[in-house]
């Protein structure tokens, strides 16, 4: 297989794939009352617009938002204040002992592991959050499309 048919086959599965994803996200109606396709698709376009006015939120931008940012750039300064609360802590138990300056090092050091360990922790749970408004804002759109297709006449699952 040359390179131009993989090419061709990736991309015709990556459409497949999100439609198949489009698909799943919106209810299924059924005209119940005998309506043609086109007019299928005509009620379909105006309960959607329907729909995305009266609830103010838009399917594609919903699916197409960015995830929340991740990584060690990201976040309130948690290891730095891990890396603070710890020098102090540790410079305290140090002068006890003898050596605030070795304290203050080693509570830094426990003190920026903390402090990455809430970061994670942090990002978990906004990550977590946005997809729960995410699934929210969804499933208000689709009660709002569902009632405005039965209205019309449709069957909605």
């Amino acid at each position: 297989m040359n390179t131009l048919t993989k090419y061709c086959v990736f991309a015709t599965l990556a459409a497949l794939i999100s439609v198949d994803v489009a698909a799943q996200g919106k209810p299924i109606a059924y005209p119940a009352k005998g309506q043609s396709q086109q007019k299928q698709q005509q009620d379909d376009g105006a309960c959607y617009s329907w729909a995305k006015t009266n609830t103010g939120v838009d399917p594609t931008a919903v699916a197409n938002a960015p995830p929340p940012p991740s990584g060690p750039a990201v976040g309130g300064g948690e290891r730095v204040q891990g890396a603070a609360r710890g020098a102090a802590g540790g410079a305290v138990i140090g002068a006890i002992a003898g050596d605030a300056g070795k304290g203050a090092a080693v509570g830094a050091t426990a003190g920026t592991m903390v402090g990455g360990s809430r970061a994670r922790q942090n990002r978990r749970a906004a990550s977590t959050s946005a997809q729960s408004q995410s699934q929210g804002a969804m499933d208000t759109f689709n009660r709002a499309y569902a009632a405005c297709m039965e209205g019309r006449g449709y069957t909605i699952k």
